[in-house]
């Protein structure tokens, strides 16, 4: 049986959200303001997220899923973690995976990604 995808934002290279079988995918974020420090970074990061989970229909009490990628996990987990902590829903928690890479730009000091139930 063949279940409707919906995109959103698409462009050349991606869709900014996808939507299907129930689940709102969000690709990865990443903050315009790159001389912000991490929290900064992280907090314009996840009021993006709150931004295109309401397009989708949703929101952060629904998250499935959280992929962060930090620039530095040694000098800023604990910054970004901190931010993390007043944003989450602590009532509804989604599974979450922390890691370092190398990010598109030098600036970038984290890209999150997240899935949601609609």
């Amino acid at each position: 049986m063949s279940q409707d995808i919906t995109r959103i934002d698409s462009n050349e290279r991606l869709s900014r959200i996808v939507i299907h079988n129930g689940v709102v995918h969000v690709a990865g974020v990443t903050a315009s303001t790159l001389d912000a420090d991490i929290q900064g970074q992280t907090r314009e990061v996840l009021a993006k997220i709150d931004g295109y989970l309401a397009q989708a229909g949703t929101d952060k009490s629904r998250l499935l899923n959280v992929q962060i990628w930090l620039k530095d996990i040694d000098r800023d987990f604990a910054g970004m973690n901190a931010v993390w902590g007043e944003w989450a829903d602590r009532n509804n928690m989604p599974t979450r995976a922390t890691c370092e890479a190398k990010l598109a730009r030098p600036e970038l000091l984290v890209e999150i990604i997240v899935s949601a139930a609609l």
